[in-house]
């Protein structure tokens, strides 16, 4: 091999640092590989350039090459040889140049294989609306996996342990060539482990984990709603061999009431009144959360009227004011008359009279003079 000088022979200057020096390896080293380029000298020139980049990324190679030059590196200097220079590992280079682009380490800085964490769950869970805004606890139970107790979760029988996969190395992960590229995947023999478990636990049968319902207490916070999640930290399913538990994700869904609607902290409910109490007023009896209440109706009240009542309506879980409980007024049509009840009807709609009924029914005045106006404006 020549003696170029390295910088020369990575075509940086001497001020470069470590991020020019591989950027400029990178780009030799795709240039000069031999699956690449097939002239004579591509292989030597590939060695070449392999080299300086591994003396000038190493602080205490290239401190001794800086201050005594090759002579640093032959037979008896004080470097210690040159690291890799009497031959390429083409593996190393397709590591070190495509490590980043595959998600692997080059030149033996791939990380070590871990157990995975255990999986989260989800639980659905309905309440009712009373359950939702006052809190409750509740007690579930959840098919999962746990910790085998036989083998505390290692996979081995008792007395035994799991040893280094001999394919990967404890890596858990293998190089597969594929043409130029080198890629990275997990072992086929340890499936990514890095251990191989050759006398497995009976209970388990070397999994580390095994199928079990476990039943768990769950407090409700008072003003959840439906959409809301509760988080029961690592009660999920058993990580592999040993590795943390995954999280418990309880999912609040508020089933329908029958007779308020909820809508934020605001509580929505119909409230039925007689025409009669509709038209001379009166109070009527109102259902709260809390207990009864009464709302007092004024006289010519119209159907669909809203009555916001302050402060009976729900505390959100994540603070703020209490909502309010609006009450929609629905005015009763009266159903199974007798005789009699029907002529005193009449008389009272006798009694208001021909031209004059107009003021007692202001909404029917308004909507048919509008009624006549469409069809004199269709027609005209």
């Amino acid at each position: 091999m020549s003696k170029r000088d390295f910088y020369e022979v990575l075509g940086v200057g001497r001020d470069a640092g470590e991020r020019d020096i591989k950027k400029a390896y990178k780009r030799l080293a795709m240039k000069f590989h031999p699956d690449r380029n097939q002239e004579a000298d591509a292989t030597e020139k590939f060695k070449e350039v392999k080299t300086a980049y591994e003396i000038l990324t190493d602080p205490q190679k290239k401190a001794a090459y800086d201050q005594y030059g090759h002579a640093a590196f032959e037979q008896g200097g004080g470097g210690g040889g040159y690291g890799g220079g009497g031959g390429a590992d083409f593996g190393d280079i397709f590591g070190d140049v495509f490590g980043d682009i595959f998600g692997g380490g080059g030149g033996g800085r791939r990380q070590q294989s871990r157990a995975q964490r255990g999986s989260d769950l989800r639980y659905n869970m309905e309440l009712t609306l009373e359950e939702a805004v006052r809190g409750c606890s509740k007690e579930i139970r959840v098919p999962t996996l746990v910790g085998c107790d036989s083998c505390d979760g290692s996979g081995a029988k008792k007395g035994s342990s799991a040893t280094t996969c001999g394919t990967c190395h404890g890596q858990g992960q293998v190089q597969m060539r594929q043409g130029f590229f080198a890629v990275q995947q997990a072992c086929p023999h340890c499936h990514g482990r890095g251990k191989i478990i050759k006398d497995p636990c009976n209970s388990c049968h070397g999994q580390g984990r095994v199928e079990k319902t476990k039943t768990l207490s769950v407090k409700i916070p008072a003003g959840v709603d439906t959409g809301d999640r509760i988080r029961l930290s690592s009660e999920g399913e058993a990580g592999e061999f040993g590795a943390p538990a995954g999280d418990l994700y309880v999912q609040v869904h508020v089933a329908e009431h029958s007779i308020f609607e909820r809508d934020g902290n605001n509580l929505y409910c119909e409230v039925p009144v007689s025409f009669t109490m509709a038209a001379v007023g009166g109070e009527v009896e109102v259902p709260t959360l809390n207990g009864r209440v009464n709302l007092k109706v004024p006289s010519e009240t119209q159907t669909g009227r809203m009555f916001r009542m302050r402060g009976k309506g729900v505390k959100s879980v994540r603070g703020g004011a209490v909502g309010d409980l609006i009450c929609k007024l629905v005015v009763e049509t009266p159903v199974n008359l007798s005789s009699h009840q029907k002529e005193l009807l009449k008389e009272l709609e006798e009694s208001f009279g021909g031209n004059a009924a107009s003021k007692h029914k202001p909404k029917s005045e308004g909507f048919f003079n509008g009624v006549k106006k469409f069809f004199d404006d269709l027609t005209g």
